[in-house]
């Protein structure tokens, strides 16, 4: 399939999809929102397909933040279903998606892009990687999850400290906050998520998708994450890939999952 603002590349089990809007910093349209939901939906159905990687196109920006000059008369009521369709059609999506997602995040990572990296489980960022939450000073609050994960992430006292003062940090202190996993030169950030989900595509995707869903479970209001894990634990054991898994641990060889979902 064809995008408008995506570029698409497969290579050994990795799908890497790249915001392709360099003029505009890659800032998250509508349209780039509706096309990032279909392909990461075909990601997901596609056996071939272990572990994604999201990046943005150039140097300078991962995501720069939402297009502004959309929303930027809205009502009340427009605002909530901006922020409502947003959260199922992508920024959920991303968290929930049943394969590793692994947010390379080139340059700028700011409001809507920040929120992006977030979702996605993984990050590993360019040594000129710039993040934060702007929202503050354009009169509004981050909308895209962003006043939830970043608590999740970094603690309350410092999500608070990046919301209320709208400003950026670097990445040593993504880093030191937990923000982002790893930190690597620009030239070498691709590789660097790809050497991960080369490890990661070694295990099996069954359990992967399981442990999504566990950890996630411990996130979610309402939700016991403990009996998330007993239930999603028990259902492996009905898996062709813990089958695989045990049988090759007892022979003393490698496992073969071969992609199988």
């Amino acid at each position: 399939m064809n995008y408008e603002n995506l570029l698409i590349a497969d290579a050994n089990g990795i799908r890497t999809i790249t915001i392709n809007r360099p003029d505009q910093l890659n800032a998250l349209n509508r349209a780039t929102i509706g096309e990032l939901h279909s392909a990461l939906s075909g990601a997901d159905k596609d056996r071939s397909v272990r572990v994604v990687v999201l990046t943005g196109s150039g140097t300078k920006a991962f995501v720069a933040g939402a297009d502004i000059k959309e929303f930027a008369h809205f009502s009340t009521e427009e605002g909530k279903q901006l922020s409502a369709e947003g959260h199922k059609q992508l920024f959920d999506h991303v968290e929930q998606l049943g394969k590793p997602v692994i947010a390379a995040v080139n340059g700028f990572a700011l409001g809507g892009g920040l929120e992006l990296a977030m979702s996605c489980h993984i990050r590993v960022a360019s040594d000129n990687a710039r993040m934060g939450l702007p929202e503050t000073g354009l009169g509004v609050i981050p909308g895209y999850g962003g006043t939830q994960r970043l608590a999740r992430l970094v603690g309350k006292g410092k999500a608070m400290e990046m919301i209320f003062t709208a400003g950026m940090i670097k990445v040593d202190e993504a880093l030191q906050w937990g923000l982002v996993n790893h930190v690597v030169p620009q030239d070498q950030l691709l590789a660097k998520c790809n050497e991960l989900a080369t490890v990661i595509m070694k295990n099996s995707p069954t359990a992967l998708a399981a442990a999504i869903r566990a950890v996630n479970a411990g996130f979610e209001p309402g939700t016991n994450g403990m009996q998330q894990e007993i239930e999603e634990f028990g259902k492996c054991f009905g898996t062709a890939d813990f089958k695989e898994g045990t049988t090759a641990f007892m022979e003393k060889r490698k496992a073969n999952f071969g992609g199988a979902q």
